[in-house]
């Protein structure tokens, strides 16, 4: 079944957020809109500006040579702005600091182009294929005539989308080649990280209690009541007073289960067990037995059978996702210093843009 207008596909997410999130070798994709980000499709035709803006064609920013027009910058902008108006957050000197950013990344994505040029970066027809079976695989296994007719119901060819996924694993490349080759994270830091963070890796307390049930009906007359009472204080004393806890609940305790499981309740993390049952228990030292709990079903007389600490994980269990956090913070650290290093190497000028940016 061919997407609405309004059911579209986004395919890629913006170069720098692929960067810093430690892209794959193939872009993420999602289910929400056909319709590529500004910032990685080049629009077919270009849309209108806003109502009441002039029809700007200066220069916003020289690239190594390579301009940027003022009118690329508030067509990149647009989507963005109409973002923040939705959540009231725009006035004029939000617009402009807002076009500024898009600038920014603007400038940023001319760098990386002319470097995947420089570098000799290639994607072959066989990737590009890949990904485009990847993206119909994704959206409900989408044929080839689904997927064109989409695209043009977005005003794109395949040919365009293609152009465009050919773009963006090239730049995959260049974020692996400058990158992510030059991350590495030792197995001292590890070993540190794991010893200054064990916190981190605790295990949850747990708790094994056992109970006996006196069932109370709430509407039960007062007599009845007091019987009830009466045999729950019985049967806490002879608890306290050393009888076999499982016995008693076996013999006495109105839970159909204790019968064969002497009011076994299992093993328990904090906020899983009934709330009044559980603040009895966490006062009580294993083998102690607590005093008796009112709840709205009847009566409970509870003992703590057994309170494990929360020991801390195994090095080897969490040495895997230490180091994929490492790895990520390492490589986000790089690629803000690649991209600074990029930067100073080039040739910027940024124009005043008749204070439109």
């Amino acid at each position: 079944m061919i997407m609405s207008s309004t059911q579209r596909l986004v395919p890629f997410l913006l170069l720098s957020a692929l960067m810093l999130a430690g892209c794959a070798s193939t872009p993420e994709l999602v289910s929400e809109s056909l319709k590529p980000p500004a910032a990685v499709l080049t629009q077919p035709t270009l849309p209108p500006l806003p109502a009441g803006a002039v029809a700007i064609n200066g220069i916003a920013a020289i690239v190594n040579d390579e301009v940027i027009t003022v009118r690329e910058v508030i067509r990149e902008a647009q989507p963005v702005i109409a973002e923040s108006q939705k959540k009231g957050l725009v006035d004029d000197k939000a617009r402009s600091d807002l076009r500024k950013m898009v600038l920014e990344r603007l400038i940023e994505k001319r760098l990386t182009e002319q470097k995947v040029r420089e570098l000799g970066i290639k994607v072959g027809d066989d990737e590009i294929r890949q990904s485009i079976e990847d993206v119909k695989r994704q959206n409900n296994n989408m044929t080839q005539e689904q997927l064109a007719a989409a695209l043009k119901n977005q005003g794109y060819t395949l040919e365009q989308y293609e152009g465009q996924i050919r773009e963006q694993l090239e730049r995959l490349r260049l974020v692996s080649m400058e990158v992510r080759s030059k991350v590495y994270v030792s197995a001292r830091e590890l070993e540190d990280y794991y010893a200054a963070n064990q916190n981190k890796y605790a295990e949850e307390e747990q708790f094994r209690a056992r109970h006996i049930f006196i069932k109370v009906d709430e509407k039960a007359p007062a007599d009845q009541t007091q019987k009830a009472m009466a045999r729950a204080l019985e049967l806490l004393y002879e608890a306290r007073s050393g009888k076999d806890f499982a016995d008693l609940a076996r013999l006495h305790s109105d839970d159909p289960a204790a019968k064969k499981d002497g009011g076994d309740l299992g093993t328990f993390k904090r906020g899983e067990m009934l709330a009044d049952l559980e603040q009895a228990l966490l006062l009580l030292k294993p083998g102690e037995v607590g005093d008796l709990v009112s709840t709205p079903s009847g009566l409970h007389i509870v003992k703590l059978e057994e309170r494990t600490s929360g020991k801390v994980k195994p090095f080897e269990k969490v040495k895997a996702e230490i180091e994929d956090q490492l790895y990520r913070k390492k490589q986000d650290e790089r690629f803000v210093q690649w991209l600074k290093e990029l930067r100073a190497k080039a040739s910027i000028e940024i124009k005043d843009a008749h204070g439109l940016i």
